[in-house]
């Protein structure tokens, strides 16, 4: 069991590291975009940020295989939804209420999933992901068509304390499921700070009470994010078992955008893990010629448009209406069928 931090064979692949800084890049310019519609009053609810976080959770969605992987985003994973295949206009439409989102307007921000493209609705109770897909990928096995897959899914530091965390991982522990969970050390589970949280060195630690297998990485670089995202999930892959895979960083904006993060202090602000990794993302891509500052202007453009584009549209469409909408379970009843031929169509 590699209880080390993974440095053998750094990702250098052109196209996947490419393909991840993409996601990256869409990601933090979309949420840029939310905190604006929220602060403007134009979001009912929450809006949570995965500033900081965008390599961790986008190196692990580009890795996973769409329509044969699952994977369970948690509040700060749009860069990995994106990776992952979620088109933009689920989240715009999601956010600002419209009855053509995938949750039909029935419930705002992160709240979202395609369970039939294998991204389940995000969970808010922290650490409930981790149990979801141990039972999907269980189920898989009952049916005899559990090989080749992985199934991941993201918490945070706070989430690992949950006793879902515990009874999903030790689940999937005995019974060698291909798991991959990654714990987003961002230092603070909303504003309690980690020493209060738990006394081991090292998130990571637990890996071995679990006997899975487990890596730490700094969420701060790409490069090493590839590395170790590739390899857990390869080794989870080929029958390994489990790997909980812990990333050490700082998130860059509040608990949500409701929350102006005061209680984190200034010293961690400025240390090593308080950068922001798209910045090092930049620099890493054109340091080995990957990338060229011109393409990573033309891509801001590019995603700025794009990001316009699917926010304007999800503001002209309907919101949801309650006379309609008969509350059947998303997953065994969509589209919905018209029931009064002299209503407005709810649906196409």
């Amino acid at each position: 069991m590699d209880m080390q931090p993974f440095a053998d064979g750094v990702v250098t692949n052109r196209d996947f590291l490419r393909s991840v800084f993409h996601s990256m890049l869409r990601a933090r310019i979309l949420e840029n975009k939310l905190s604006s519609l929220y602060k403007a009053g134009k979001i009912v609810g929450g809006v949570y940020l995965g500033r900081g976080q965008e390599a961790v959770s986008a190196t692990l969605g580009t890795a996973l295989i769409q329509g044969t992987d699952f994977f369970a985003p948690l509040i700060r994973d749009q860069a990995g939804r994106t990776a992952f295949g979620e088109a933009m206009l689920d989240c715009t439409r999601t956010h600002l209420g419209s009855v053509e989102g995938p949750m039909r307007g029935r419930d705002g921000n992160v709240h979202r999933g395609r369970p039939a493209q294998g991204m389940p609705a995000m969970i808010s109770h922290l650490g409930a992901q981790v149990p979801v897909v141990a039972g999907m990928l269980f189920a898989k096995r009952l049916q005899g068509t559990l090989t080749g897959r992985v199934g991941a899914t993201c918490i945070g530091d706070g989430g690992s304390s949950t006793g879902a965390f515990h009874e999903g991982l030790n689940l999937a522990a005995v019974e060698k499921l291909p798991l991959v969970v990654v714990i987003g050390n961002n230092q603070f589970a909303y504003s309690t700070p980690n020493h209060r949280q738990f006394v081991c060195a090292d998130l990571v630690e637990k890996a071995r009470g679990y006997g899975v297998g487990g890596f730490a990485v700094d969420g701060t670089d790409l490069l090493a994010c590839a590395s170790v995202m590739t390899e857990a999930i390869r080794r989870a892959r080929e029958g390994q078992g489990p790997q909980l895979v812990v990333a050490r960083l700082l998130r860059l904006a509040g608990h949500g955008e409701h929350d102006d993060g005061s209680y984190v202090p200034e010293e961690i602000r400025k240390d090593h893990y308080g950068r922001d990794c798209i910045e090092i993302a930049i620099r890493q891509l054109v340091d080995h010629g990957l990338a060229t500052v011109d393409e990573i202007f033309g891509w801001q453009e590019q995603f700025a448009d794009e990001v316009q584009r699917a926010v304007a549209q999800a503001q002209q469409e309907a919101a949801p209406d309650p006379y309609y909408e008969d509350w059947s379970a998303l997953s065994t009843r969509f589209p919905l069928p018209l029931t009064q031929p002299t209503a407005q169509p709810v649906f196409p």
